[in-house]
């Protein structure tokens, strides 16, 4: 064994799959990418859209696969390598997901949203973790195949399961809903993510609502109850559910929050969770997240299981490398902060990212400082979110700005000259220009949609660090 626990034996996945093959062999893992097998894998030979699995099945095997499924014989594999044929790979691997939930008898928390969703999921894994044997999907596996890939690595004995689905057309929750059959399922905010792919917000709402298609008929809907869609959701969400609760400030909310007061390395909440009163720490920066976290609550209490518990798993969290990890950096006489929340953007979350950078109190001369790029999919009115930009960075106080990309433009534009900061064409352009203008003390926020390339920004921060700790021995501290 490899110290991992067994997972799947040869004769478990012939079954669930319908494959032909026999063997003696236990998987301690799936995978469906040659690079990262490691040894004790099932390996699954998947036809995406960029490249085949068949062509790296030696490749996995080299690295110590067990077995793989695959469609046909690969060319250059030997005939009696442990290879289980069926007439689909994707749909054999839908089956083995579906067999895992079938054989896991634990609660399933699912989670969706134009907004927090991978956060929200990681502050799900903590608090369950705290309180039973908890598996969740791995980054932001949330597609048609990241979701059935989760399932198929969740081992028999889990208690609790958290999964993320997402999408960006409608019609691609259902399908991973009635897979996952989730007892919780958690819609956090409807915004204008994809709108490009959508004639209006109401219909992202629609599409989220996807989610309660393969939901328990006694299971749990959690629905953000401030937002302007929580009727829809709860009448899609209430039929055939027994249990709708909103979450939110507002005084309808069933897990209300009371208060949510930021500091420099954690936010401190207080909430009503369905008439108990709660307090506990987030160990993440902003109101958004004291926002989610009570959807997190409000499933843990919905289980039956310890509200203390889960509370102080949150308050261990550590922020994610794009969504919100913070770095203090040396720099010449002093350092700075630098905020990365590269990962993806859309107009919510870039509200969000710069309401949060309002919040730290820079030191001494240090500023406050947004280098964004263009937020993508956002169809006829791109325009018009990335100009509302220009106000909110102005409402927040925002002292200088970075931007790049042809979206970004106008919103550069309309800024105040004090707080043009410079404007490029692309993110790689635009490293340099915020490395020179850098002073101790400040705080740098860096976000854009993940196609607008600004983890190249992060990464030029990050090598100025590395040089600067060089050049002083005192070095550098990673935060959260």
């Amino acid at each position: 064994m490899n110290g991992r626990e067994p997972l799947w034996h040869c004769g478990d996945v012939v079954a669930a799959t319908g494959a032909d093959g026999k063997g003696d062999w236990t998987a301690t893992g799936v995978s469906i990418d040659s690079r990262t097998v490691e040894p004790g894998d099932l390996f699954v030979a998947i036809r995406g859209p960029a490249q085949d699995g068949h062509r790296f099945v030696g490749d996995a095997l080299a690295r110590g696969a067990v077995g793989a499924l695959v469609d046909h014989l690969p060319e250059g594999i030997s005939g009696d390598a442990p290879l289980l044929i069926v007439g689909d790979t994707f749909a054999a691997l839908n089956a083995l997901g579906a067999a895992a939930r079938q054989r896991m008898e634990g609660k399933i928390i699912a989670v969706t949203g134009s907004v927090g969703k991978t956060g929200t999921k990681e502050m799900l894994r903590a608090a369950f973790g705290a309180v039973g044997k908890t598996h969740a999907s791995v980054a932001s596996y949330n597609n048609l195949w990241g979701v059935p890939l989760s399932l198929a690595r969740m081992p028999a004995d889990t208690r609790f399961g958290i999964f993320e689905i997402g999408m960006n057309h409608a019609g691609e929750i259902e399908p991973l809903s009635r897979l996952v059959r989730p007892d919780i399922a958690i819609i956090t905010e409807i915004a204008a993510a994809h709108i490009g792919h959508f004639a209006s917000v109401a219909e992202i709402a629609e599409a989220k609502a996807e989610i309660f298609a393969g939901l328990a008929s006694d299971g749990v809907a959690l629905v953000n109850r401030d937002s302007e869609f929580f009727d829809l959701l709860r009448l899609r969400a209430g039929d055939g559910v027994r249990t709708v609760l909103g979450f939110g400030r507002c005084e309808a909310a069933d897990i209300r929050l009371q208060k949510a007061v930021p500091h420099s390395h954690c936010t401190c909440v207080a909430a009503t969770i369905s008439g108990q009163a709660a307090t506990y720490k987030i160990g993440l920066v902003g109101t958004h997240w004291a926002m989610n976290s009570l959807a997190v609550m409000g499933a843990v209490q919905a289980c039956g299981q310890d509200l203390a518990l889960a509370g102080l798993a949150l308050g261990e969290l550590v922020s994610l490398a794009g969504r919100g990890k913070r770095h203090h950096l040396p720099l010449a006489a002093g350092e700075f902060t630098l905020c990365d929340e590269s990962y993806n953007a859309n107009p919510a979350s870039m509200r969000a990212a710069i309401e949060n950078l309002a919040y730290p109190s820079p030191e001494s001369s240090g500023r406050r400082i947004a280098v964004i790029g263009d937020m993508a999919e956002l169809g006829a009115h791109s325009q018009d979110y990335h100009l509302e930009l220009a106000d909110i960075m102005q409402q927040q106080k925002i002292d200088l700005v970075f931007a790049a990309g042809p979206e970004m433009a106008a919103m550069y534009a309309a800024l105040p000259k004090k707080m043009q900061g410079g404007h490029r064409g692309d993110a790689a352009a635009l490293a340099q220009p915020v490395i020179d203008n850098l002073r101790p003390g400040d705080v740098v926020m860096v976000k854009g949609s993940l196609s607008s390339g600004m983890s190249q920004v992060v990464s030029a921060l990050l090598k100025l660090g590395e040089l600067q700790q060089a050049e002083d021995p005192r070095g550098a501290e990673d935060v959260v």
